[in-house]
């Protein structure tokens, strides 16, 4: 741990707060700006001795459980979290993001969304740790609509992949897509605390979920290719590149074909001319 500032940064936020904030009367005027540590201690649920050796840092070791229930007390943002996270060096500090208070957010910017709509012909879309779709373009589109992937009103990865029986039939490999998804969660897990519901939720219905999810695969696939099986065009194999956007938890996802006979097909099925989409080595 840096000496001194995990104590600095808990004071600051401490004392950034104001008593309406966390519910509590305004009451007498206070000599120092924001919340006592007592108040502080006591939404915690730690004794304010405890909170006092931390902030003048003679507490070098305190527990994610405390840091958990300090971060949520004290209102931090996701990167006040990771910066939290850093100056603790807590073996397994990505627990901490389970305690935070707010949600990753379930839409897009609008930057964003036009983005993706300038991909066009290449599919593209944008999801969320817990597999929602939250944007995509109209090549992503007129390539898994007919499938069932977007029949939900908010269409999940995770759910269409274990609870709708089309996915077997649309997915070309979809052993390796339940493994890359069940791995995803896993690491959502150590974001929104959403991610907990869902994964009980899978678990209950989905033994196939289950079985992988007891397994706790980690890794899931940034790079790589998967197969779709479309009604009117036949497989098409597709490289996919995933990058992370600046919204916390949202990835986008850009597909090219891996092959020429799937460069032809996205082509057809996107209303192109042939060669508007170029095959890209995968490898």
């Amino acid at each position: 741990m840096i000496d001194g500032e995990l104590g600095s940064f808990l004071r600051t936020r401490r004392e950034a707060l104001r008593p309406a904030d966390v519910g509590l009367p305004t009451g007498d005027r206070r000599r120092t700006p924001g919340l006592r540590r007592a108040e502080v201690a006591t939404l915690a649920g730690i004794s304010v001795d405890y909170l006092v050796r931390l902030e003048q840092g003679r507490d070098s070791h305190p527990s994610t459980q405390v840091l958990g229930a300090l971060a949520r007390v004290l209102q931090l943002t996701a990167d006040d979290i990771g910066h939290l996270q850093q100056l603790a060096m807590i073996s397994n500090g990505t627990e901490l993001l389970c305690q935070r208070s707010r949600s990753v957010p379930d839409t897009v910017r609008p930057t964003v969304q036009a983005m993706i709509d300038n991909l066009d012909p290449a599919p593209a879309f944008v999801v969320n740790d817990l597999s929602d779709l939250l944007a995509w373009n109209d090549a992503y589109e007129r390539l898994v609509r007919p499938l069932g992937v977007l029949d939900d009103p908010r269409p999940n990865l995770l759910l269409y992949l274990f609870g709708d029986p089309r996915s077997r039939e649309a997915y070309a490999d979809w052993d390796a897509a339940a493994e890359d998804l069940v791995a995803s969660l896993h690491e959502a897990r150590r974001g929104p605390g959403e991610a907990n519901d869902l994964a009980d939720h899978l678990v209950a219905e989905y033994p196939e979920f289950a079985s992988r999810w007891e397994r706790k695969p980690v890794g899931s696939r940034r790079i790589g290719t998967t197969g779709l099986r479309h009604p009117d065009v036949g497989d098409v194999w597709l490289a996919f590149e995933t990058m992370q956007l600046a919204d916390e938890g949202h990835r986008l996802v850009v597909s090219l074909p891996a092959d020429e006979e799937s460069a032809a097909s996205l082509d057809r099925l996107v209303g192109r001319r042939p060669g508007g989409l170029r095959a890209v080595d995968a490898g």
